[in-house]
């Protein structure tokens, strides 16, 4: 992210504006739990997160989503329900947004939920009467599911987390431009490749 900054031609910061802060969130967290092996191969997807921000409540419904359905099959048993929980909930707030039926969950959802049918029923007992505000689910709801689906697959007794870790952050760029619709700006090749070298150095 401190290079994407560099890039956008904003001052050097972690915390830069021309990417969406909860995008921004999830490529920090990514890049902290990879291991240092494998941390460079994150730097591909740099100039794609550069201008990808909105206002759209959905963007931080979607990137929660992507995390929540990427963690559920990965994580340790005790972090399953938590995980269960949140693609409950994005999914029931994106559903709103969106103007469908709260109970009815997308097939990718169901998916996740079905990989785990324990903690899938746990969740579906637990959240069944819970409602959430928009305002809420932005300020805590989604940063909290990105935090610890990425921090659980970080952790999990699984092969090649580091590939889990880079293509949830693809993924989740493209659930970002989908939504926004918009093409990210593209760093000059030349200064690009000097740049990746330079951080592969340090």
């Amino acid at each position: 992210m401190e290079l994407a900054s560099f890039l956008a031609g904003e001052r050097w910061s972690d915390h830069p504006r021309c990417t969406h802060p909860l995008l921004a969130e999830l490529a920090r967290l990514a890049n902290d739990h990879t291991s240092d092996a494998h941390r460079s191969d994150l730097a591909v997807h740099i100039p794609a997160v550069i201008g990808l921000t909105s206002d759209d409540v959905r963007v931080d419904a979607r990137i929660a989503l992507r995390c929540a359905r990427t963690a559920l099959p990965v994580v340790s048993e005790d972090r399953q329900r938590v995980m269960a929980v949140s693609v409950l909930t994005a999914d029931r707030v994106l559903a709103d947004l969106e103007g469908r039926s709260p109970d009815v969950l997308e097939e990718d959802s169901l998916w996740a939920l079905g990989q785990v049918p324990h903690a899938a029923q746990w969740a579906h007992r637990f959240a069944g009467g819970v409602g959430v505000s928009l305002r809420g689910f932005r300020r805590h709801s989604a940063p909290n599911t990105v935090r610890c689906a990425v921090q659980g697959i970080g952790e999990a007794c699984a092969t090649d987390t580091d590939a889990v870790l880079r293509e949830l952050l693809s993924d989740a760029i493209v659930d970002v431009a989908a939504i926004r619709n918009a093409t990210s700006v593209q760093a000059e090749p030349g200064a690009w490749a000097s740049l990746c070298n330079l951080t592969r150095g340090r």
